[in-house]
C-alpha cells in the first residue's frame, strides 16, 4: 500500500487552467506549501480560466476519470483527504462520486467545493440540472464549502434580487442543505446586514459560528478556491473547521488586500504567493504542537 508517513496526502479532483490563478493551479501550490503531498486528477485542462479571457481551449477529461481511479486502486495509492472542486456539466460528476467512494476509507476526509455559480448567475455552460448533480456529490462529503449562490441553487431557489439579502435568509440557506442530507457546511462570500464573511455549522460539534470582517473594496478570480484549499490544508493539519475556516478566510482577505493595488495590471487572479509564507510558517508552528 502507498500511504505516505511523512506527509499528509491529498487527492484534489478539478480543472488545470494553464494560465490564470484558479482550480488546481491554485491548489497544487497551496497544499504542497502547507507541508501536504498534492495530488492532482484534473477533471478538464484549459488554455485559460474563464474569467475576463475570451476564446479559451478546453479539453474534457471525462473519459480519464475511471481509468486514472482504478490504476490508484491497483497501486495500493491512499489518501488522507479528498477535495473536489470545478467539474464539468454531464456524467462527469457521477464519475468523481464513485471515484470518492472507491477512495474514501474510515479515515480519509472529504470536502467538496461545488463550483459552478456565483453572483447570481451559473458559470458559463451550467444550469440546474448540474446544481442537482452537484447536491449528490455533496451530500457524500464531510465538509462543503458553497457561496451563496451556489448554496441557493443546490436547493432549487432563486437568488435575491440585486444581490441583498439578510443573515437570515445565509442562515436559512445552510439549514436547507443540512436537511437535504449535507453534514459541515461552510456558506463563504455572505454579504448581509452591513458585514462580509462566512458563516458554518460543524456537523462533528453540532454547532454554528461565523467570522466576519469589513469588506474589501474589489473581488478577485479564484478567491473562492484559494479560501478552500487553504480551509483543506488547516483541516488536515488538525484544526477545528472553525480555525481553518477563520485561518482561511485571514488568508485570502491578505492576499486579496495586496493585490487590489495591481488589478489593473494583474486582473486574472489573485496574488495568493505573496502569502504563502504564512501558511509555511503556521504549519511549522503546528508541528510544535505534537
Amino acid at each position: 500500500m502507498y500511504r505516505n508517513p511523512i506527509q499528509k496526502r491529498i487527492l484534489t479532483a478539478q480543472d488545470f487552467s494553464c494560465f490564470g490563478k484558479c482550480s488546481g493551479t491554485v491548489a497544487l501550490p497551496i497544499l504542497s506549501a502547507m507541508g501536504h503531498e498534492a495530488v492532482l486528477l484534473p477533471t478538464a485542462v484549459l488554455s485559460t480560466h474563464t474569467g475576463g479571457f475570451t476564446g479559451y481551449t478546453v479539453r474534457d477529461l471525462t473519459d480519464d476519470i475511471a481509468p486514472i481511479s482504478e490504476h490508484f486502486q491497483r497501486e495500493g495509492i491512499l489518501f488522507d483527504c479528498i477535495y473536489t472542486g470545478y467539474l464539468c456539466k454531464g456524467r462527469q460528476v457521477s464519475l468523481v462520486r464513485e471515484l470518492v467512494k472507491a477512495h474514501k476509507g474510515s479515515e480519509c476526509l472529504f470536502v467538496a467545493d461545488p463550483a459552478m455559480a456565483d453572483g447570481g448567475r451559473y458559470y458559463y455552460g451550467f444550469d440546474e440540472a448540474h446544481a442537482r448533480d452537484m447536491l449528490t456529490l455533496c451530500q457524500a462529503a464531510d465538509v462543503i464549502t458553497p457561496n451563496v449562490t451556489e448554496a441557493a441553487f443546490l436547493l432549487g431557489r432563486t437568488y435575491p434580487e440585486g444581490g441583498v439579502y439578510s443573515l437570515d435568509y445565509a442562515n436559512d440557506l445552510i439549514e436547507g442543505l443540512r436537511a437535504r442530507g449535507c453534514r459541515s457546511v461552510i456558506l463563504t462570500s455572505v454579504c448581509a446586514d452591513g458585514g462580509y464573511g462566512l458563516l458554518g455549522f460543524d456537523h462533528r460539534a453540532n454547532r454554528r459560528f461565523s467570522y466576519f470582517h469589513e469588506r474589501v473594496g474589489c473581488s478577485v478570480h479564484g478567491s473562492g478556491d484559494t479560501f478552500t484549499s487553504v480551509l483543506v490544508g488547516r483541516l488536515v493539519s488538525g484544526d477545528s473547521l472553525e480555525e481553518a475556516a477563520r485561518f482561511a478566510a485571514d488568508f485570502v482577505r491578505a492576499a486579496v488586500e495586496f493585490t487590489e493595488p495591481h488589478l489593473k495590471a494583474h486582473p486574472y487572479g489573485l496574488l495568493f504567493e505573496s502569502q504563502l509564507k504564512r501558511l509555511i510558517a503556521a504549519e511549522a508552528e503546528q508541528d510544535t504542537k505534537f
